[in-house]
């Protein structure tokens, strides 16, 4: 069951056939390869319309929006998801992996579903279309608010004490500081965050803001909401705004693969490290597919380590060593600032 090669088995549909058992003549054969590609233009054009909009197809045949649609009653498929906080290439690059991994570790088929948005990802929680989420610490608090008996799983290493860095472009003239006063330069200037619910491009940041005496009206216009911290550092790159809000591992991950460059965009100011990213399942995963799967799952997640070749490639990607213990309550202080600023009702 351990072993590399296990896949757990997906049934294939079977050849389509015509009325009463018969297969399909050469002339409806010919209409249905031409509903077939319009189809695909169809939802190429869709793919593609999504992508500039920041956007994700979900994989398979479901219906655009938070989720694909639940599987029949009684299959066995965990539901994978996470926020979109980057690029679709590397989501698509990392979460098919850990559905693999996972899959292979647990005996069950691991089925990876893209949501559009933040706040989508929440929604398919709370209606059970997925069970297993990678949230920030925010959107993970309003997901458990919402699902009680919902668990904490896990965190990265660096999770505990996270930290968003705000950048500026090069263009811009402003220059890196060392105190939290030092955000006062922002007062006039045009600034972005990245996604309204994301806890290191906006909860926290705005926090920052505000004990720095610094209102989102003081800012060159409203601020932005760029949707995803790669979008942000695009942003300001580009000089379509002069400062913005990022998370520090995709910062660092993005100077090293060259998304970010240095002549173009600085980080000005390292904020203070506070609780961010974690897995949180359902409830009911035991009860679906049996007594203590929990448990198994989370220890699988904590299993993983860089001296195994597929897991090293997930935990790179994820920007860490390990995955580490975590509870709902280490998320306490995230759910008093989102009260506090009314992103948590």
């Amino acid at each position: 069951m351990n072993s590399r090669s296990f896949r757990p088995a997906v049934a294939q549909e079977p050849a389509r056939r015509g009325g009463a058992g018969r297969p399909l003549g050469r002339r409806a054969l010919l209409g249905s390869l031409a509903v077939i590609a319009l189809r695909g233009t169809l939802l190429t054009g869709l793919s593609a319309a999504l992508a500039v909009a920041g956007g994700v197809l979900p994989v398979g045949s479901g219906p655009l929006g938070a989720a694909v649609a639940a599987p029949p009653k009684g299959e066995r498929v965990l539901r994978l998801g996470a926020i979109p906080d980057q690029k679709p290439e590397r989501l698509n690059r990392l979460y098919p992996l850990v559905a693999s991994e996972l899959s292979r570790q647990l005996g069950v088929q691991v089925k990876y579903v893209p949501v559009v948005d933040y706040a989508a990802a929440v929604s398919a929680f709370r209606t059970g279309d997925l069970d297993v989420v990678w949230f920030g610490g925010l959107t993970g608090v309003q997901a458990r608010l919402q699902k009680p008996g919902s668990r904490v799983l896990a965190q990265r290493d660096i999770d505990a004490q996270f930290h968003s860095i705000f950048i500026a472009s090069t263009k811009s003239g402003i220059k890196p500081f060392f105190q939290q006063s030092g955000l006062k330069v922002l007062k006039g200037r045009r600034f972005t965050f990245g996604s309204e619910s994301s806890t290191s491009s906006r909860l926290m940041p705005q926090l920052f803001l505000q004990q720095a005496g610094v209102k989102l009206t003081d800012f060159a216009g409203a601020p932005g909401f760029s949707g995803s911290h790669d979008a942000t550092i695009a942003l300001v790159s580009s000089g379509a705004y002069e400062a913005g809000v990022v998370n520090e591992q995709v910062w660092r991950s993005s100077l090293l693969d060259g998304r970010a460059k240095r002549n173009r965009v600085i980080a000005i100011w390292r904020s203070p490290g506070y609780p961010d990213y974690h897995w949180l399942a359902q409830g009911n995963l035991d009860a679906r597919f049996g007594k203590g799967f929990t448990a198994r799952l989370q220890k699988a997640i904590l299993s993983w380590r860089p001296s195994d070749p597929e897991q090293k490639q997930i935990l790179s990607l994820f920007g860490a060593q390990q995955f580490t213990t975590a509870q709902a309550s280490d998320y306490a202080p995230i759910e008093k600032v989102g009260r506090q600023i009314g992103k948590i009702r």
